[in-house]
């Protein structure tokens, strides 16, 4: 790990490194959330950025054509959930990753 953590302390002053798990055949989603200042969230239809090209979405594909509706109300608690927990209040946006078995 010596390579690996040189540069982020040379650029960063912090050598700490992250190991992510690899996904085969990832799927990015992006689900659209709206919360109040009373607590209320809603999730909004989600729309599929995985065509890329040096990170940046080339397109936005909605409705997400590897979502089935369980898999997209799943997805939907969880940005909820989340919103919920930071105690979110706007209009916004929860990325999440999906692999080839709708493991998310």
């Amino acid at each position: 790990f010596r390579l690996p953590r040189a540069e982020p302390a040379s650029s960063f002053g912090d050598a700490r490194c992250f190991v992510e798990k690899s996904l085969e055949h990832p799927r990015h989603i992006e689900i659209q959330i709206i919360a109040d200042s009373h607590g209320n969230v809603v999730y909004l239809p989600e729309r599929e950025c995985s065509i890329q090209r040096r990170n940046q979405k080339v397109i936005e594909e909605a409705p997400s054509m590897c979502l089935d509706e369980a898999l997209w109300r799943a997805m939907g608690e969880q940005a909820v959930q989340l919103a919920k927990a930071v105690q979110y209040k706007s209009a916004g946006t929860v990325e999440m990753m999906v692999d080839k078995n709708k493991k998310f």
